[in-house]
């Protein structure tokens, strides 16, 4: 893992980050060290002393490049644990400005600690970062150095497999309306909503729910397939459905719900992509093959409510939406959703 040590900026500030000795510190622990050239000298220490300590001495631009660099060649379906681990890495980093003064205190004054505030707040950020990209890594089937090295290393490039999206789909796409939806919905007695960024985006919580409460009215039964890192972080699928009050028992997770779908009447997919692609389970040549999904196209109809056939994360076609079973609604989530709603209460 590697450490940035940016230069004070701000006009009177005298302290650094760390000192040459805490270089060498982190450097037995295993960690590389990137220093900004300057960065120590209001704090009467040169460049050479962090160089002659192990430090990797950078410019400003050359430091922002190596991280562009870095994030650029993190595969796109891995960002949400990129950043999580960076925000584990700025707590860190936090415990290691407080920790470095520190140590100013003691080559002084004698004084163990000299922030205690900053260490609990740094380590508190820095440990709940990292075990939010421990469960995001777990989700995707992914180790983290995979994530961050695996496109430097050499990974197979997703933009260089990619398929033309017009010949993908071709007059392969079977549309309905929110008509069909209706009638296709009026027969059925097990659904299961998959709610992905797409329902974010439109606000579609509480148009869901009360799709939910016609159906159940109906005699019909109704989950909710969350799938650990549907939207842009764990646990962004239950904030929503709990702002419409969905009762939490309804919410079933990955694990509980892929041995349900095949019983499922009609599994509504809204605005999902990468986590319900069946290439993850099927196409060993796929970018995303490996990662755990929900088993959307077992169900015996998939209905997917979305504005477009544009890619998700990984960048690459959906085979979900050109099966047999699979009808499409394009449209707004929520748009898409009130006039289901509508149609259910006509018939």
């Amino acid at each position: 893992m590697m450490i940035g040590i940016p230069r004070e900026r701000q006009d009177g500030e005298n302290r650094v980050a760390i000192i040459p000795s805490g270089v060498s510190t982190l450097l037995e622990a295993g960690y590389e060290v990137v220093v900004e050239s300057g960065a120590g000298s209001a704090a009467h220490f040169t460049d050479d002393d962090y160089r002659h300590a192990g430090a990797i001495i950078a410019g400003m631009l050359l430091g922002g490049a190596i991280g562009v660099w870095l994030a650029k060649r993190t595969a796109t379906t891995e960002m949400p644990e990129l950043v999580a681990s960076l925000n584990g890495i700025g707590g860190g980093a936090s415990v290691a400005v407080a920790a470095s003064t520190s140590m100013h205190a003691v080559n002084a004054t004698g004084f163990v600690l000299g922030n205690q505030g900053l260490i609990i707040t740094g380590s508190l950020v820095g440990a709940s970062g990292l075990i939010l990209t421990a469960i995001m890594c777990k989700a995707m089937n992914r180790s983290l150095p995979n994530v961050l090295f695996g496109g430097v290393l050499g990974g197979s490039d997703s933009t260089a497999s990619q398929q033309d999206e017009g010949e993908f789909y071709d007059g392969k796409v079977k549309y309905a309306t929110p008509d069909d939806l209706a009638l296709l919905l009026d027969g059925a007695r097990k659904v299961v909503m998959v709610p992905g960024y797409g329902l974010a985006v439109a606000q579609a919580q509480h148009a869901v729910k009360e799709l939910a409460n016609q159906l159940e009215g109906r005699g019909a039964k109704v989950s909710y397939a969350i799938h650990p890192v549907a939207g842009r972080m764990p646990g962004h699928m239950n904030v929503l459905l709990a702002e419409a009050e969905i009762p939490y028992d309804q919410l079933k997770d990955m694990d509980a719900i892929n041995p349900e779908l095949p019983q499922a009447d009609v599994a509504i997919v809204l605005g999902a992509n990468d986590v319900v692609n069946p290439a993850a389970a099927e196409d060993p040549n796929s970018p995303i093959f490996g990662m755990p999904i929900l088993d959307v196209h077992k169900a015996k109809t998939v209905v997917v409510v979305k504005r477009s056939l544009s890619a998700g994360f990984a960048g690459i076609p959906n085979g979900l939406f050109i099966r047999d079973n699979s009808l499409m609604v394009k449209g707004d989530a929520k748009e898409v959703l009130q006039a289901t709603t509508s149609a259910i209460k006509e018939l």
